[in-house]
């Protein structure tokens, strides 16, 4: 028994060979910790901090697939509500989820997704595809955060913009080019592993 039953192969599956239920929920967790801990690498900015973690969004959910990298995220999500600090600057609870930065947190969920299916298609295995998924799991976030940021401060669509897209664009690129260079470079590695 596993946790997803598409039989797609992801990087975890091609590296670990096996699944199971324990190995899916090994690496649902790990996923989640990978997350939890790219927050920590943060350039502070109110409302909304610069983080590691869209890189690690994107990484967790091509590796694991669609269904395990969601998975991952909603841990991630859930378990800092309950209290794990491991939202941007060790920051945990509902307040955190309900504040300036929920909608990106539930975004993560979806381009986590997002990047887990491409990956399920193999889109993953070559730089330019990764590049074109990667790019759109880089803009996911912001669908979610824009419209949550601009409600949550009152704000209008010009301060919203300043606030939380503008200042995230350099960091975005940068961190979309890193996953689809990793990812491949990741796929060669284990492909050279198995011979």
């Amino acid at each position: 028994m596993t946790i997803a039953t598409t039989r797609a192969v992801t990087f975890a599956d091609r590296v670990l060979r096996t699944r199971s239920l324990a190995s899916d929920t090994l690496l649902v967790t790990a996923g989640a910790g990978l997350v939890g801990l790219a927050a920590q690498i943060a350039v502070p900015l109110w409302p909304v901090p610069i983080t590691g973690q869209t890189l690690a969004v994107l990484l967790v959910g091509s590796a694991l697939g669609s269904l395990r990298g969601s998975l991952a995220l909603l841990l991630y999500a859930a378990a800092g509500v309950l209290g794990i600090p491991w939202f941007s600057d060790a920051a945990s609870g509902w307040q955190t989820l309900a504040g300036p930065t929920g909608g990106y947190i539930i975004g993560f969920i979806a381009a986590a997704g997002l990047a887990g299916w491409f990956a399920e298609r193999a889109w993953d295995r070559r730089v330019l595809p990764s590049l074109a998924v990667f790019s759109a799991g880089t803009a996911l976030p912001f669908v979610f955060g824009l419209p949550w940021l601009a409600l949550v401060l009152g704000l209008d669509l010009g301060q919203t913009l300043a606030a939380g897209l503008y200042p995230f664009i350099v960091g975005g690129v940068i961190k979309t080019a890193l996953a689809a260079v990793l990812m491949p470079l990741a796929w060669r590695s284990a492909g050279r592993g198995a011979s």
